[in-house]
């Protein structure tokens, strides 16, 4: 029996730059009402309320380097009481999109420096800004983000004393105790 590989499902969020001659010095790129939709699917939020990202392009040698900042207003579900909830990021971007990508041992385990920007292989020459903001914004998200009801939830729960000591510590002393 063969295993049949899926395939990958488009893109939610396309946005193709010319990277040859030069790419534009600065883009907006911002989500319709549809994309939001798909994109909340795809990254299990209830809803991508506002998404959209400034972008500054330069190029880098053969590379071109994109900085700017995602924006984005999301409802998630906490996920102490499941009540929905508001959330609003803003994410630095630092991305680099290179015709090819670095060599890697998959032996070794690779580590890019914090202040390093993302590497983004593309073919061709043009390469997806969307998809690329898209990913950023996946990676914001906090998949475990409590909203404003979390405290009072684990109160009916029974989970928490709001007069003992919280903590690392306090658990540790009460363990002791007993």
């Amino acid at each position: 029996m063969t295993a049949e590989r899926a395939e990958d499902p488009a893109p939610e969020f396309v946005r193709m730059i010319r990277a040859r001659p030069v790419p534009p010095e600065h883009a907006e790129v911002s989500a319709n009402a549809d994309e939001r939709a798909a994109l909340a699917r795809r990254f299990g939020v209830r809803a991508v309320d506002a998404m959209r990202a400034e972008v500054d392009m330069a190029p880098d040698g053969d590379a071109i380097l994109a900085t700017g900042v995602l924006h984005a207003e999301l409802t998630q579900a906490c996920a102490v009481s499941g009540e929905d909830f508001a959330v609003r990021l803003e994410e630095p971007l630092a991305l680099r999109f290179v015709t090819k990508a670095r060599e890697v041992d998959p032996e070794e385990e690779a580590e890019l420096p914090a202040d390093e920007p993302d590497e983004i292989e593309y073919a061709g020459d043009m390469f997806d800004l969307g998809e690329a903001v898209a990913q950023t914004l996946a990676l914001a998200i906090d998949p475990y983000a409590e909203g404003p009801g979390a405290d009072a939830a684990r109160r009916e729960a029974g989970i928490v004393d709001e007069d003992s000591p919280k903590g690392p510590l306090a658990d540790a002393l009460a363990a002791l105790r007993k």
